[in-house]
């Protein structure tokens, strides 16, 4: 079977040219992927509709966003200029990790070519995230049905604080976090799990970290799982602080994959952050999701 994988060419906004998120990254993987025959072709995503961005984010932030009218400070926040292009851009990508999630039900696995937005809280965007399409994705399944114990397994080097927010008092839906513990966001949220890592670590140190917090999580019956693989941990990234080669990622995507697949809980991947200082080397790191949910299926 072909991994389901979710791109869109509006994934790629118009932003200013000094802004320091890679924004054309979207684009690199999309071709990437196609090159590595990855994929022949990807599923198109539709712009995630009001009702079922509203399950995670309040009608005034959505409209703000929607409409314009968020103001400069609140853009600021965000790090990103809420133009025409970042408010489609905005839409299609919630609605790629709601469509990558549709379509894990069917296959186990699939990926979104964006999302992992984790910054986003109920009623503001921050740290170059606008909508919380994991959340928004989350709430859908469970809004349908589709699934009622959910794990939100994140591994970016920043802490999943709109994920923990927006889940706070949701007992179905299980927020894991294992970030670098000095990184932003300077105040962090609680999230169920929370694994703070210290600065510079290692691979060695980091995988058996993280092996034995899979350990622990199975612990629990999930029904559905989403992965927000972030590769800001690579030690070659502008704003991680951690030490984690090429190695390290592609093995850590490797043990979360398996250990889902393997006991038939679908996943849905999506990209989180990266912003390395080689932009080959971004791309070739975030393909490595990708590529590993394909050798599986």
């Amino acid at each position: 079977m072909e991994l389901p994988v979710i791109n869109h060419p509006d994934y790629v906004a118009k932003i200013n040219d000094d802004n320091k998120f890679p924004i054309k990254k979207f684009g690199a993987l999309a071709n990437h992927l196609l090159r590595e025959g990855v994929v022949k072709k990807f599923h198109i995503p539709k712009e995630c509709s009001i009702e079922t961005m509203k399950t995670s984010h309040s009608l005034e932030y959505i409209n703000h966003i929607k409409n314009k009218t968020l103001d400069i400070k609140a853009q600021k926040r965000i790090g990103f200029p809420i133009n025409d292009s970042v408010v489609k851009r905005s839409f299609v990508a919630t609605g790629g990790t709601v469509l990558a999630s549709k379509l894990a039900l069917d296959s186990k696995l699939a990926c979104n070519t964006a999302g992992g937005s984790h910054h986003a809280t109920f009623d503001f965007g921050a740290g170059y995230c606008v909508f919380n399409d994991v959340a928004v994705a989350a709430n859908y399944l469970k809004n349908k049905s589709y699934a009622k114990k959910i794990l939100i397994i994140d591994l970016d080097v920043h802490q999943g604080n709109g994920n923990a927010e927006i889940f706070k008092n949701d007992k179905n839906v299980l927020t894991f976090s294992m970030h670098c513990a000095s990184n932003y966001p300077a105040k962090k949220s609680k999230s169920d799990i929370d694994v703070e890592l210290k600065d510079n670590m290692e691979d060695k140190e980091y995988l058996e970290i993280l092996s034995k917090q899979l350990k622990k999580l199975n612990e629990n019956t999930f029904d559905f799982v989403f992965y927000v693989a972030g590769v800001d941990i690579h030690s070659e990234d502008r704003l991680g602080k951690l030490k984690i080669t090429d190695y390290g990622i592609d093995k850590r995507d490797q043990m979360v994959i398996e250990n889902f697949f393997s006991k038939n809980i679908p996943l849905c991947g999506v990209l989180g952050g990266g912003y390395n200082k080689s932009f080959e080397k971004l791309i070739e790191l975030h393909s490595l999701l990708h590529k590993n949910c394909a050798k599986v299926l």
